[in-house]
């Protein structure tokens, strides 16, 4: 029988045969582990895998060492390992300890392409689902940086949005792990602007290409650029940036590709949740006026009730409309009495605390919402400022007018305990004010108790 050399064999495989000592370093490297690792068997063997190890990785990996070592042999074990040009790598182990010549064994196949295509799918659904849940856009780029950070180890991370009207740049997101410094916020603006926005295409840069190309010191944090922009319909939005350390694995092209492929997503993602945060805008705010509808306000009171109850304090509820309000309309327009809704509402903002609440019901009418009171006298000097702001005259372009509030009031829980017996207490005072107006009978101070 002919005398076989093992090393015919392992050399034809496709997967790359390795033998570690106890400590780590390799004593045998098949052939091919050059094309999965990027650097010849010589150039391996005698060095310690932590070497070649990706950082994110390795803490993972020497758990995985303590169990082989143990005697639990791994047989899908997956981590990624840094090639000799920079590149990732991810890699399925097949290893096993042999504790009689002390050495482990393993089996690496390359499963960079099959790792790529389920990020990418991953990508789209978690972009997608975090699209889709209600909120504001901060919740969507959290998610969006974990996905990035899932797929790139990008602690360093940052959304970037453009507003064209300006030419300015602000971040609305941003992690940095030890913070960010003026002079690199102003850096990176400007390269954002000079290379991702205008030309609207990706960037990839080393740290010595960020020193030649924009004559600046580059300090240790920001060793690696690789920025996107989110563009939609051929407008550019912002931008995506991920910054990595001097420490940190270079970014490949396929890096470049993948963040390139997230931020398509991203703009996808932004404006379904710029339809949602729309659609959630209208159906809880009045469109003419801005302020909160029937429903929110509802929901607010509901809320501010709780909360009395439970501190034993007190709240208000003035309930308001414009005598002769219909007058306007029928007089000089439907513009006219829009507009004068408009005004009305922006005095009733500016007569009331941040903490407060001003609604509209709908048509001419009104409320606020005043919490946190000690006594109901509290909330009279309230309604007299209210009463004064809106009788003062409104110059519109269509007339000057001169209109005046009917007011009502409520305390909890002197006149309700819940929202149905409050709105009705302040609604029948206000038309109780509104009748002596009507006929001419002057109004009497707003009275807490009647």
């Amino acid at each position: 029988m002919p005398h076989i050399s093992l090393n015919n064999f392992t050399d034809l495989l496709v997967d790359a045969i390795c033998v570690v000592d106890a400590r780590g370093h390799f004593l045998y490297v098949s052939a091919a582990g050059e094309q999965i690792f990027g650097y010849r068997p010589d150039e391996m063997i005698g060095r310690n895998m932590l070497d070649f190890i990706h950082p994110g990785d390795r803490e993972r990996t020497l758990n995985a060492v303590d169990d082989i070592m143990a005697g639990q042999p791994k047989p899908h074990f997956e981590n990624r390992y840094l090639r000799k040009d920079g590149s990732t790598v991810h890699i399925m182990w097949s290893a096993r300890w042999s504790e009689s010549d002390r050495i482990r064994v393993a089996v690496a196949r390359d499963i960079t392409e099959r790792k790529r295509a389920e990020s990418r799918q991953a990508a789209i659904y978690a972009i997608a689902d975090a699209a889709n849940i209600l909120g504001d856009l901060d919740g969507l780029f959290r998610r969006i940086h974990q996905v990035v950070d899932d797929l790139l180890c990008a602690s360093n991370f940052a959304v970037a949005l453009y507003h064209a009207d300006t030419r300015q740049l602000d971040f609305p997101y941003r992690a940095h792990p030890d913070g960010a410094a003026p002079d690199v916020t102003a850096l990176i603006s400007r390269v954002l602007k000079e290379r991702v926005i205008e030309r609207g295409q990706s960037l990839l840069l080393s740290a010595d290409e960020l020193r030649s190309q924009f004559q600046v010191p580059v300090g240790p944090d920001i060793a690696h650029w690789l920025a996107a922009p989110i563009k939609s319909n051929n407008e550019v939005l912002g931008a995506l940036l991920v910054l990595g350390p001097a420490g940190h694995a270079r970014f490949s092209e396929q890096d470049r590709e993948l963040l390139q492929f997230v931020a398509v997503q991203v703009a996808t993602a932004m404006e379904r949740k710029n339809i949602l945060l729309r659609l959630e805008r209208m159906a809880r705010y009045d469109p003419l006026t801005d302020l909160p509808n029937r429903t929110l306000f509802l929901d607010r009171l509901q809320t501010a009730l709780k909360k009395a109850h439970r501190e034993q304090r007190r709240l208000a509820l003035l309930y308001l409309d414009l005598d002769k309000f219909k007058q306007v309309n029928d007089t000089h327009g439907h513009l006219a009495g829009d507009r004068l809704l408009q005004e009305v509402a922006r005095r009733l903002t500016g007569c009331v605390r941040e903490s407060d609440t001003v609604a509209r019901l709908g048509g001419d009418e009104f409320v606020v919402l005043l919490e946190n009171i000690q006594q109901p006298e509290e909330a009279e000097p309230v309604a007299r400022k209210i009463e004064q702001a809106l009788a003062a005259r409104y110059e519109l372009a269509e007339a000057v007018l001169h209109i005046r509030p009917s007011i009502g009031m409520a305390i909890y829980p002197d006149h309700g305990d819940s929202e149905l017996e409050l709105m009705d207490h302040a609604d029948n005072a206000m038309y109780q004010t509104k009748k002596l107006s009507l006929a001419a009978v002057p109004r009497p101070r707003f009275s807490p108790n009647t």
